[in-house]
């Protein structure tokens, strides 16, 4: 079954980089001149996404404005002959036909994605974490949704942590099928003993799933947090059906980590044509100074 539709959870209150988040999502911070969440979108679409659920909360309609038509700004850019301009943004409502719905109390995110039963009907579908920008040449997205249509199970997006980081992330439990792709049967969330520790493996930003796991976050039990966890939900079809592990081949950047947010402007800066030269001359300069 072609996959058509993505939820991207984006209700997390950006404890980590206050006080930028106090009164801006963190998935509007800006990566040089577009904000993170147009960046996942724009994976999504290029994985052949068409239909994008997202979900926010309470001070998150920015969100909703960056995604609409700006007619008048458009227009003042046209009077103005700022030719550049418009175009970065006159298509930017065109890209997918994207919904929005609130999850009005901070449960989790597995109950963030539960939110999503009722635009996902019966059809497998994307998840792709608000926090999280993967570039790279190949969309994350696309190299999931194909391993879905190769193996039909649950796909999960990996990436080797630290043994430090991997106690604030996910551990998996996973086999080698070939090249990059897994079997994964087991996973537990925030480990913090050695002993609980399965792998340096951690599921970072983008999952295929099944419609039944649905179902089975209407019975999964509060977690690590006191929150409803996604990772506890998946580790019940890995333990029972399993699931296949992708570990993509683009680079992740953690936008609501301070240090992530700096990795990840200076590295699209890098490459941006208004800024790659200034800039490389500045890290050059700079670099001397160490």
């Amino acid at each position: 079954m072609k996959i058509t539709k993505a939820v991207i959870p984006a209700a997390g209150l950006g404890t980590r980089v206050l006080p930028a988040t106090k009164a801006m999502p963190k998935e509007m911070i800006p990566i040089v001149d577009k904000p993170a969440i147009q960046y996942i979108v724009e994976e999504a679409v290029a994985a052949g996404i068409t239909d994008i659920l997202i979900i926010t909360n309470r001070g998150k309609g920015v969100i909703e404005d960056h995604f609409d038509h700006s007619v008048s700004l458009e227009y003042v850019l046209k009077k103005a002959g700022k030719t550049a301009q418009l175009d970065s943004i006159k298509d930017i409502h065109k890209m997918a036909n994207i919904h929005y719905i609130r999850q009005i109390e901070t449960k989790g995110l597995g109950h963030a994605v539960s939110k999503a039963k009722t635009f996902v009907g019966d059809e497998p579908f994307l998840v792709m974490y608000g926090d999280d920008v993967i570039l790279g040449d190949i969309p994350a997205s696309k190299e999931l949704i194909d391993a879905y249509g190769t193996f039909g199970k649950g796909v999960l997006g990996i990436k080797p942590v630290s043994k430090e980081a991997i106690k604030k992330y996910s551990s998996l439990k996973i086999e080698n099928i070939k090249d990059n792709v897994y079997k994964c049967t087991d996973m537990v969330e925030k480990p913090q003993t050695d002993e609980e520790i399965l792998s340096l493996y951690s599921i970072l930003g983008r999952c295929v799933l099944p419609p039944e796991i649905f179902d089975i976050l209407e019975h999964t039990a509060p977690g690590a947090g006191g929150e409803i966890q996604l990772t506890d939900a998946m580790k019940e079809l890995a333990q029972t059906v399993g699931m296949t592990a992708v570990e993509f081949s683009g680079k992740r950047y953690d936008m609501g980590n301070k240090l992530g947010i700096l990795q990840a402007n200076i590295d699209v800066g890098m490459k941006h044509p208004e800024t790659a030269e200034g800039l490389k001359d500045y890290i050059k300069a700079l670099a001397e100074q160490l």
